[in-house]
């Protein structure tokens, strides 16, 4: 089989093993889309302070950015690190598949299943809530959407690197982004939070592609920044350096 042949092979493999589980389907698709619909309930009357928007507008570019996350670097990180764990992953390096190809299909995956998530909250945005989809700023979101997934997909793989088992991938992974999430403006507006927190939060990746798409997104909120991608480009070339180095294919105990 040639290469494509082979990289579309383990795409489609990996998308069956993740649609035919209803646990990873629920926390990577609907669990983003579940807290949407709280937020709105809870916020949607209320308008955001200095970007003069309504928070159901708000809410959409955050919990895109929620998605993203979730099925690019949460995802990657706790699938591999089980597979890693369960000896899956070395029972396929002693095959003829090509290691890349492996690696190929899971972030080919993860990147369609980011695609599927702005797709679906920007669809329930707009028909549930009149939140106008960007169409002229259409090529500033795409560029956010594959940087940020494909960043995010290099952080998922670095971080399995520090994940000793299985049963400590869903504690570490959450332990590290969900206080992101909250620091960052994309549970809270950040109008909400002191400017001293959106300055740590600036530190970390999650901040900057957050701003990238909300100001794509509601270009009257300051307009598209390519800066912040960069940092968030910048964080994914760091953590692809990390996994390359320090990737492993045999569980942590032998």
């Amino acid at each position: 089989m040639t290469a494509a042949a082979l990289v579309w092979h383990q795409f489609r493999y990996d998308q069956k093993i993740f649609w035919r589980n209803p646990a990873s389907v629920f926390f990577t698709v609907m669990l983003p889309v579940l807290f949407m619909v709280i937020f709105q309930l809870l916020f949607g009357d209320q308008t955001v302070n200095g970007r003069h928007i309504k928070v159901s507008t708000y809410y959409v570019p955050s919990i895109i950015t929620l998605g993203v996350i979730s099925a690019t670097a949460v995802n990657l990180a706790i699938n591999l690190t089980r597979e890693r764990e369960a000896g899956l992953m070395k029972r396929a390096r002693g095959t003829p598949l090509p290691a890349w190809v492996f690696i190929a299909g899971r972030i080919g995956n993860a990147l369609v299943v980011a695609t599927i998530m702005l797709v679906l909250v920007a669809g329930l945005g707009r028909i549930a809530y009149g939140v106008a989809i960007p169409w002229s700023e259409a090529a500033a979101v795409l560029a956010t959407l594959v940087i940020g997934a494909a960043s995010f997909c290099a952080i998922g793989m670095a971080l399995t690197t520090i994940i000793p088992s299985f049963d400590a991938a869903p504690a570490i992974t959450q332990a590290v982004f969900l206080p992101l999430y909250f620091l960052s403006g994309v549970f809270i507006p950040d109008d909400q939070i002191p400017s001293g927190v959106l300055h740590v939060a600036g530190v970390f990746p999650i901040r900057h592609f957050f701003l990238s798409f909300i100001n794509a997104w509601v270009p009257s909120g300051g307009g598209f920044d390519p800066g912040d991608l960069a940092l968030v480009a910048l964080w994914g070339a760091v953590a692809l350096v990390v996994a390359l180095r320090r990737f492993r294919w045999t569980p942590v105990g032998g």
